[in-house]
């Protein structure tokens, strides 16, 4: 497993570590209306999954402001933020942000992205800062857990990789 601390604190991940070359693993979701959502309902398409520990912190805000940014300039790349917020914090975030079309995701009731993708902070109960591209056949392409989890991930890497992955 990834080696992951939390403003310094080492943390426990649960779930399956994910590496570059690996059949994405399923996960179910929520929309900021309660519906589902799989890994399925983006398939063909290439998916940049930004990982963050809460919304409304600032790295977390900055990091999901800088992939939905840059991966709109690239086609056939859809940003999924997924955070343990609940999908009404979510909604609430988007808007104050004035960001309509962010497609935040909540793991919050069963932590299925977690577990999937080895991501669940189990002190916290909160997903580690992380990020995954998926290409369109499904095959993960990128991988970066975070190990600092007040830290920004690799902003450059991950938009090459989802471009290279188109």
């Amino acid at each position: 497993m990834a080696n992951v601390t939390f403003k310094g604190n080492p943390m426990t991940l649960i779930g399956n570590e994910v590496k570059a070359g690996d059949k994405a693993p399923d996960f179910t979701v929520l929309a900021n209306d309660l519906s589902p959502v799989t890994l399925s309902d983006t398939s063909g398409k290439v998916r940049l999954i930004s990982v963050v520990p809460s919304i409304d912190t600032g790295v977390c805000d900055a990091q999901t402001r800088r992939f939905n940014e840059e991966a709109a300039k690239v086609d056939n790349v859809e940003v999924l933020t997924i955070s343990a917020d609940l999908p009404f914090a979510q909604k609430r975030w988007c808007a104050a942000a004035g960001l309509e079309n962010v497609k935040t995701l909540s793991d919050h009731r069963d932590f299925s992205f977690a577990e999937s993708y080895g991501v669940g902070m189990k002190e916290l109960r909160l997903l580690a800062r992380s990020v995954f591209v998926i290409d369109s056949t499904d095959t993960v392409t990128y991988v970066e857990y975070v190990g600092e989890g007040t830290d920004h991930p690799n902003y450059d890497a991950a938009i090459e990789a989802a471009k290279a992955a188109n």
